[in-house]
């Protein structure tokens, strides 16, 4: 590919907030009111629907390829929002480190009580994605 229609800068790295948690969970709930929806209609049809899967260039423990730009300083170690379109309807969030490797995480309350805002939880996350 020619680096010339690579995005220079990229806008793809926000930091996951209580408000991107909240979005994730919208889109879950449309989902499964579309999916209803859709076996309610699609009873007596045996018809196959178009299934997502997960980029391969952006699984957990891959470096993050170039094609994404630098990720800001600021940003590294921290919770972002996960932009693979896979998992865009699954309580997760990313984070990347200094040597750009991808780790997934749950935003699910860990041990059913720390929640992924938890100033406790985020610097365990901090100590667990160190190089």
């Amino acid at each position: 590919m020619d680096p010339l229609f690579w995005p220079a800068e990229t806008n793809c790295f926000r930091r996951f907030t209580p408000e991107s948690l909240a979005a994730i969970e919208e889109r879950i709930a449309e989902k499964k009111k579309q999916q209803a929806k859709v076996n309610q209609e699609n009873k007596d049809q045996g018809a196959e629907e178009n299934k997502l899967t997960p980029q391969l260039d952006l699984k957990a423990c891959k470096k993050l390829p170039s094609l994404y730009g630098d990720v800001p300083v600021e940003l590294i170690g921290e919770p972002l929002e996960d932009f693979d379109p896979y998992y865009s309807d699954h309580k997760t969030f990313m984070v990347i480190n200094k040597r750009r490797t991808i780790f997934r995480f749950t935003a699910t309350p860990a041990l059913c009580i720390v929640g992924p805002f938890n100033p406790v939880r985020r610097a365990a996350i901090k100590i667990l994605t160190h190089s």
